[in-house]
């Protein structure tokens, strides 16, 4: 079932031609940054998940870079960004102190 949306007018007026020509450019340039974030993310948890616990904290430290940037330009929430830093970062910690006992 496909919806079917109303076809966009072009905008008259120069200043709205040009705003449509910008909202193009930010959503490319946020879709981008929020893909970038998700794959970050999951690329900790399947370090985690593999059981590697130095790819796991290597990718975790890039992750925390990629997270505070796209939260600081408000693509996701602060709120989020801290949340999914904090839960990866137990699930890494756990997996470096379960190690060494199995060892």
């Amino acid at each position: 079932m496909a919806s079917t949306k109303p076809k966009k007018k072009n905008p008259r007026l120069a200043s709205g031609r040009k705003r449509v020509r910008q909202d193009t450019k930010i959503n490319a340039a946020n879709t981008s940054l929020r893909s970038k974030y998700r794959t970050a993310v999951k690329n900790v948890e399947k370090a985690v998940l593999s059981g590697d616990k130095g790819k796991a904290a290597e990718l975790f430290a890039k992750m925390q870079a990629v997270v505070d940037t796209v939260a600081d330009k408000g693509i996701f929430h602060k709120n989020k960004a801290a949340r999914d830093k904090s839960r990866l970062s137990a699930k890494v910690k756990a997996l470096a102190t379960a190690a060494p006992k199995a060892a």
